[in-house]
C-alpha cells in the first residue's frame, strides 16, 4: 500500500518510521528546512531526534506530490490543524481514504473530528481515528504498542486495520468512532490533572483516584455523545487513560506538574515546544459539559486553574471540600 503521512510532528515520524517497513511511505513536512534536514541527516532531529529514518522512507516538501499517488493518508497534525488540511484535499481534489491520530475537541466549536470530517468531506468519504495508549517515542524505537481504528464504515476500519498491523504495532478495529474520540480526548486533560496532583506531592492514592473518577468523566461525556460505554474500558479509553496519566513522555502530565510547581502556562508551553492538546481540550470539554449537564468536576478544575486563573493547590482544595457521594459511573 502506498501511505502517505500528512505532518512530520513527533507521531508522524513515528508512524511513518513503523509502517515503512511494509508499505511504501512518504511523509510530508510543511517547512522546507525541516524537509532538507531529514533528508540529508535521515532524521527528524526537530520533533524525534535520535531516530534513523528508514532509506526506503520519501520525504516530501510538495504537498499535492506527496498525497498524489496515496492509497490512504494518515493525518498527522494537531487537531488546529485537521480542518485545514482537510479543505485542502478537497479543494485540490486530493480526497483520499484517511485517518487521523490527533485528538481533542476544536477550539470554540467544541466539535469531535469525525464531525469536522463529515462538515469537510461529506457523506461519502472513508475516514477514521487511530488513538490508544501510545507514545511515539517508544513506536519509533520499535517497542510492543497496541492501539484502536475507529471508522465511518465498519468495513474500512477492519481493512484499515488488518493493513496497518505490524508485528509491533497491533491495530484493534473498532466501529465507535465518538466514543473512542471522546477518549483520546478527555484523558489528556486528566493528565493534566494527574501531573498537578502528583507535583503536589498528593501521593499515589491521590493519583489512582483521579485516573478512576476521570474515567467516569470520560465515560458519562461520551455516552452522552453516542459512544458505547464497552469503549471505554478499551485501549482507547481506559488504557489511554493511565498511561497518559502515569507515563513522564506525556506532555499534558508534563503541564500538570510544571503547574504544580508554580510555572505560568505561556512559560509552560514555550518551554514544552510542542502541542499539549489537553490545554484547550480542557476548555471545549467543560465548557461542553455544562451544556449538556454532565458532571465533570476534575475536568472542570483543570479548565479552571488553565484559563480562569485558579491556583492549583485552590482547585484541589476545592475538589477535596466537595460532598461525598454514592460511587456511580
Amino acid at each position: 500500500m502506498k501511505l502517505c503521512v500528512v505532518s512530520a510532528g513527533a507521531w508522524g515520524t513515528a508512524l511513518a518510521i513503523a509502517f515503512a517497513g511494509r508499505h511504501r511511505v512518504t511523509l510530508w513536512a510543511r517547512e522546507a528546512e525541516v524537509v532538507q534536514e531529514m533528508r540529508e541527516a535521515r532524521e527528524n532531529r526537530r520533533f524525534l531526534p535520535g531516530h534513523r529514518l528508514p532509506d526506503e522512507l520519501r520525504i516530501e516538501a510538495d504537498f499535492s506530490a506527496a498525497v498524489a499517488d496515496a492509497d490512504l493518508l494518515v493525518v498527522a497534525t494537531p487537531l488546529a490543524g485537521l480542518r485545514p488540511t482537510l479543505r485542502r484535499l478537497v479543494g485540490e481534489g486530493l480526497v483520499k481514504p484517511l485517518v487521523w491520530v490527533c485528538k481533542g475537541l476544536e477550539a470554540e466549536t467544541g466539535k469531535l473530528p469525525h464531525v469536522i470530517a463529515g462538515e469537510e468531506l461529506g457523506g461519502a468519504g472513508r475516514y477514521g481515528a487511530l488513538s490508544g495508549p501510545s507514545f511515539a517515542e517508544e513506536v519509533a524505537r520499535g517497542l510492543p504498542t497496541a492501539v484502536t481504528l475507529a471508522a465511518n464504515d465498519a468495513g474500512f476500519a477492519r481493512d484499515t486495520a488488518l493493513a496497518l498491523h505490524t508485528p509491533h504495532l497491533r491495530i484493534y478495529a473498532n466501529d465507535d468512532l465518538p466514543g473512542v474520540e471522546v477518549g483520546g480526548a478527555v484523558k489528556n486533560v486528566l493528565a493534566i490533572a494527574t501531573g498537578i496532583s502528583d507535583g503536589l506531592g498528593l501521593g499515589l492514592n491521590a493519583r489512582a483516584a483521579l485516573i478512576t473518577r476521570g474515567l467516569a468523566e470520560i465515560a458519562r461525556l461520551g455516552l452522552a455523545l453516542g459512544g458505547k460505554r464497552e469503549t471505554f474500558m478499551g485501549l482507547a479509553g481506559m488504557g489511554d487513560l493511565i498511561l497518559t496519566c502515569t507515563g513522564d513522555l506525556s506532555r499534558n502530565r508534563r503541564v500538570g506538574l510544571a503547574l504544580a510547581a508554580g510555572k505560568t502556562l505561556p512559560q509552560i508551553l514555550d518551554e514544552l515546544g510542542h502541542v499539549a492538546e489537553g490545554v484547550s481540550t480542557a476548555r471545549e470539554v467543560a465548557r461542553l459539559a455544562q451544556q449538556l449537564g454532565i458532571e465533570m468536576p476534575i475536568t472542570q478544575a483543570v479548565d479552571a486553574i488553565l484559563h480562569h486563573g485558579v491556583g492549583a493547590a485552590e482547585a484541589v482544595e476545592q475538589l477535596l471540600a466537595r460532598d461525598p457521594k454514592i460511587e456511580t459511573a
